[in-house]
């Protein structure tokens, strides 16, 4: 046995962690269809208990019993994730069918661009006729229907997992209390509910900011009669949970397609310049407001996890990135050993800082310094 103050043990303890962390990586790539179906249930339900509170706040909730207010969220969330997939659906049929008149509008814009440059117009149709004839629409339907089955699924086993999340959640804290020794049982208990309160309370204003960024994007392109207005306005609000990339990639969307539907730049200026406006109010004003500070995480550290997160598992890693490394930074703040690694992670590291202030009893917050030691 090494003694504790053996410089091997400190390395051995390196070494150990760097392997199960290297496990940890290589599980969740292999085990993407079962993990993060579940990971994205755990998140949901958690938005959809915060939905259950604020309900219980409303006069006409507040005489349900809990488990009707549940039925009630729970319902929302179902009608919710329909509505989603027959918005894609649809959208995926309309696009098709508007190709041709886009292509055609594309076309015209090009052609009097080279004109006002006194160029040569090139052969549009030849150019069009050349790419679809080097796409194989067989097997890109087949990568289509494969995308669409494999969402669905997941979809599914999503609704399921967060049904029975929700049917159970109050006994997981009880659980694991009680399964520890009776004298750490109380502390166990405290780091639960902070931990879940901090990481409810985020995950529900970061997804109200995000329904109110795309009402407010939808309106905007209703207004210009945009096409697919619905779909693009839900797409934004997804891309926000994503900082930073998400926001450009929510407004390049929409401004792309209205080129190629209007064909007008001072339209198409005209929608940007509304869309970036409407981010930037959220993520500047609306969002800080709200949520008091921003996570507490250095930009650096945010991009590493986005990266991280997206090689993992996509499109869907980039969404969840920053709500999973907040969970992981704020159950690590919550423990003395691991402490250390949240004050890494952290951009202002002051809330961490042992003075008076810092030590007074209060609401724990994605920027709160840990009360449990």
């Amino acid at each position: 046995m090494l003694e504790r103050r053996d410089p091997l043990r400190g390395l051995l303890g390196v070494v150990l962690g760097a392997l199960l962390v290297a496990l940890t990586g290589w599980f969740l790539v292999i085990g993407k269809a079962v993990v993060l179906p579940i990971i994205i249930a755990v998140i949901s339900v958690y938005v959809l208990t915060a939905a259950s509170h604020a309900l219980a706040r409303l006069p006409c909730g507040a005489a349900l019993p809990e488990w009707l207010r549940r039925v009630v969220v729970l319902m929302a969330f179902l009608v919710a994730v329909i509505t989603l997939a027959a918005v894609m659906t649809s959208t995926a049929d309309q696009v098709r069918v508007r190709l041709p008149e886009y292509q055609r509008t594309v076309a015209a814009l090009l052609t009097r661009v080279f004109d006002s440059v006194g160029a040569d117009r090139p052969d549009w149709q030849a150019l069009w006729d050349r790419l679809v004839a080097r796409i194989s629409f067989a097997r890109l339907a087949g990568t289509v229907l494969a995308s669409i089955s494999a969402a669905a699924g997941m979809v599914f086993m999503v609704v399921v997992y967060a049904i029975f999340l929700m049917a159970e959640r109050d006994a997981f804290g009880h659980k694991i209390a009680v399964a520890l020794p009776a004298e750490h049982r109380d502390r166990a208990e405290a780091i639960i509910r902070a931990t879940n309160t901090a990481i409810r309370d985020y995950l529900a204003i970061k997804t109200l900011v995000n329904a109110i960024l795309a009402t407010i994007s939808f309106v905007v392109m209703w207004a210009f009669g945009v096409d697919f207005a619905l779909f693009w306005a839900i797409l934004i609000g997804l891309l926000n949970y994503i900082p930073y990339v998400g926001s450009m990639l929510g407004v390049a969307f929409p401004v792309v397609l209205s080129m190629a539907q209007f064909g007008a730049l001072s339209t198409t200026l005209g929608i940007a310049a509304l869309l970036t406006a409407a981010q930037v109010w959220v993520g500047n004003a609306l969002e800080p407001r709200l949520i008091g500070r921003t996570v507490n995480m250095s930009p650096f550290v945010v991009m590493v996890a986005l990266a991280l997160w997206s090689s993992l598992w996509g499109i869907a890693g980039a969404i969840l990135a920053i709500p999973l490394t907040s969970i992981i930074a704020i159950i690590m703040a919550n423990f003395r050993s691991t402490r250390p690694f949240a004050v890494l992670l952290a951009k202002d590291v002051s809330v961490f800082e042992d003075h008076p202030a810092a030590a007074r009893p209060g609401p724990h917050r994605l920027d709160a310094r840990p009360r449990a030691d």
